[in-house]
């Protein structure tokens, strides 16, 4: 079995195991099996690293097998410099999300570390598929143990954001599915993923392709203006879920651009570039404005997740190299720090069971040590220099700025609404006297807690200090990319 192999099925094998300790009394065990679990599944994507050549922008470390012969399907499994990063990150976010859910899950723990478990390896899986039908079947699957994972663990209304999750991302689904069929009959049956990008493809066919992707990717990133359901899932969802959603499960959709769109319809991706850009224009900055205005520390959080991968299309659409690598390192970035500040706001939900802003104030003078976390990944969200948040953004600004100098302005913009949404969260739940009795009772992180959040504010530092090897990864294979978009396949 190759090192992909073992990243996917690693995780999704202790994930069914846990499936079999039905009682709550073996909680203790279930979580020291899931932590096991999710650390053997971190390990083995560390051997991609050494191995990976930058110099090459083809697939590596291929594993390839007959799956569905009749339909010529294959279990056909690669990396390149585009998807690389995303698997060792998917299985550091499962390490993380287990220990954070420690002692805060308490009931079914073994369906709800098993289903985190199983979500892992299905997301590796999506990155690293190069079949286009195995790539689907993954994509897809990854909808089941997030639905269950907000509608048996979340809030209130849990059944109503688990309902609008699971129809927004399959609604759009079923259109690609059409356009993967296509493709299928159109490359004489065939569902490789790399054979489709050198297929020549008439206008219509490509605008027709290119939208039909459109519809499930702008959905699962989520772009303005179908990006409604992300905020009431993530108020909903438990803390763990809230994380791995906006750390790993909305750069599928952003990945599914890379892999998909640009390359199997470029002429269309040129010509509908305006739209693309406007589309996340609007969500850098309108979205921004209406994260100012929540009051719901969750919620605000999650418009600000909008806004950022706003950041992330706009960099792929004004198709040049620090447009598509800022894309590609704020995909990254964006890993490290939402899932830091979901955690932080878990950490707060925990002892005080509210998410409203109103509830806190003055923090800093019960939870010191825990403030200063929370002000690293507070900076990080600003884009602040020297941090993960910085990087990424302006990468993608000075791409804008080559490409366009007003869009250039108008991205750099969110800059500021990023700094003012943020801050001002900051100050009202932090900053001050101490608010009220809730706040007075609060007591300080404990050494698990303080020991997830300092592996994430070196995460934060090290990428916002020293971003090359993550840059070094992906730039042959964005230049790759960026040269097979410039060439037109209309017949």
């Amino acid at each position: 079995m190759g090192l992909l192999s073992l990243a996917i099925w690693t995780p999704i094998a202790f994930g069914a195991l846990l499936l079999a300790f039905g009682r709550d009394e073996h909680a203790r065990a279930v979580r020291w099996i899931a932590l096991v679990g999710a650390l053997i599944g971190l390990l083995v994507t560390l051997p991609l690293y050494a191995g990976f050549d930058n110099t090459s922008a083809a697939l590596q470390f291929v594993e390839k097998a007959v799956w569905i012969e009749r339909f010529n399907v294959h279990y056909h499994l690669g990396v390149d410099g585009i998807s690389f990063w995303f698997v060792p990150l998917t299985a550091f976010i499962t390490v993380i999300v287990v220990l954070a859910s420690w002692e805060s899950i308490t009931e079914r723990v073994n369906q709800y570390m098993g289903a985190f478990l199983i979500l892992s390896g299905l997301m590796i899986g999506v990155f690293a598929a190069a079949d286009g039908m195995l790539f689907y079947v993954f994509f897809e699957a990854t909808l089941i143990p997030m639905y269950l994972i907000i509608g048996i663990w979340g809030g209130p209304n849990r059944i109503y954001a688990a309902f609008k999750f699971f129809l927004y991302t399959l609604l759009g689904s079923l259109l690609m599915l059409i356009a993967l069929i296509y493709l299928y009959n159109q490359s004489g049956g065939s569902f490789d993923i790399q054979t489709w990008h050198k297929l020549p493809l008439s206008a219509t066919a490509q605008t027709l392709l290119f939208f039909a992707f459109f519809a499930a990717f702008a959905v699962k990133v989520p772009m303005w203006p179908v990006h409604t359901w992300l905020p009431d899932v993530h108020v909903e969802a438990p803390t763990g879920g809230s994380a791995v959603l906006a750390a790993i499960m909305l750069k599928l959709g952003a990945y599914g651009f890379l892999r998909f769109s640009m390359p199997v319809a470029p002429d269309a991706a040129r010509e509908w570039a305006w739209l693309m850009i406007a589309l996340s224009l609007v969500a850098v900055i309108y979205v921004g404005l209406v994260a100012m205005v929540q009051k719901d520390m969750k919620k605000l959080v999650a418009y600000s997740s909008v806004a950022h991968m706003g950041f992330v299309t706009l960099g792929f659409f004004i198709f040049n190299d620090l447009g598509v690598s800022g894309g590609l390192v704020q995909m990254i970035a964006h890993g490290f720090v939402s899932g830091a500040m979901f955690l932080s706001i878990g950490v707060l939900y925990d002892r005080v069971h509210s998410r409203e802003i109103a509830s806190y104030g003055g923090v800093v003078n019960t939870m010191p040590n825990f403030t200063a976390f929370a002000l690293l990944f507070a900076m990080a969200n600003c884009g602040l220099p020297g941090t993960a948040g910085f990087v990424g953004e302006w990468m993608v600004i000075l791409g804008a700025v080559k490409a366009n100098f007003w869009v250039g302005v108008a991205a750099a913009t969110a800059l500021i609404f990023g700094a003012a949404y943020t801050l001002w969260m900051f100050k009202r739940v932090y900053l001050g006297p101490v608010a009220n009795a809730d706040v007075k009772a609060l007591t300080d992180i404990g050494s698990r807690e303080f020991f997830i959040l300092a592996v994430l504010a070196l995460a934060v530092l090290g990428m916002g200090l020293y971003p090359r090897p993550f840059t070094d990864v992906m730039d042959v294979s964005v230049a790759e990319l960026l040269k097979h978009v410039a060439l037109s396949k209309l017949n």
